[in-house]
């Protein structure tokens, strides 16, 4: 099969929603309560919620505070609570990848993939369903405060991954709002992918292209 050509110097994808489904909330949610387990806490439904609507560095010093933990110790344990529960998810089946993944092996330029889920979980994506190949580079957030805090819209990840490239021409491709602000501040192109689960979101920042599918991709301008 023909390798596609594209106007960019690679090609850089987010990964729930993208890649992978989307983590179920039942999943973070049990993290979460395991996190809180091993510090002999017993949270609040309300404050487990917060974690999942509303998780911020500020989220987490408030919650820390309120059940007087160390709230750099307790986000490391609920960050490696997060990367375990999703391995599960995954080696479940509950997490899979889309099926259009596989057309992104017909693209000739680099990818990447740039993350808000933790490093970690995305290591064992990679790894699991044998993506080492069709990835050059690889981020998501490190398991602390200061990586939760340089999560998307922050472009420094993205940014980290383009100079692991070498590129300055290239594509982010997301689904959701943070995706495009992120690209935006990264001065690179965005791809919004509007996957069943995100039919009706309101994007109240406009994509440079709105895909149903990744095999779209290779019929983005040429070269």
């Amino acid at each position: 099969m023909s390798r596609v050509e594209t106007q960019y110097n690679a090609i850089v994808f987010d990964n729930d929603g993208v890649l992978t489904y989307p983590t179920d909330e039942s999943v973070l949610t049990e993290a979460s309560q395991r996190a809180f387990a091993a510090f002999d806490v017993d949270p609040t439904p309300s404050d487990i919620r917060s974690l999942v609507d509303d998780l911020s560095v500020e989220t987490v010093r408030r919650l820390a505070k309120r059940y007087e933990v160390d709230a750099d110790a307790f986000w490391r344990r609920h960050e490696t609570e997060r990367t375990a529960r999703q391995l599960a998810a995954i080696r479940d089946g509950e997490k899979p990848l889309y099926d259009d993944v596989e057309t992104l092996a017909d693209l000739a330029v680099p990818t990447a993939i740039v993350s808000n889920n933790q490093h970690a979980t995305i290591e064992h994506i990679v790894a699991e369903f044998g993506l080492e190949a069709m990835f050059e580079a690889y981020y998501g957030r490190e398991p602390s405060l200061r990586g939760l805090e340089r999560r998307k819209p922050d472009p420094s990840y993205l940014e980290a991954a383009l100079d692991e490239l070498g590129v300055e021409s290239a594509l982010y491709v997301g689904d959701s709002r943070v995706d495009v602000a992120a690209a935006r501040a990264a001065g690179v192109d965005a791809a919004f992918v509007n996957r069943p689960h995100r039919r009706g979101y309101r994007l109240d920042i406009r994509p440079t292209y709105r895909l149903d599918s990744l095999a779209e991709l290779a019929s983005l301008p040429t070269k």
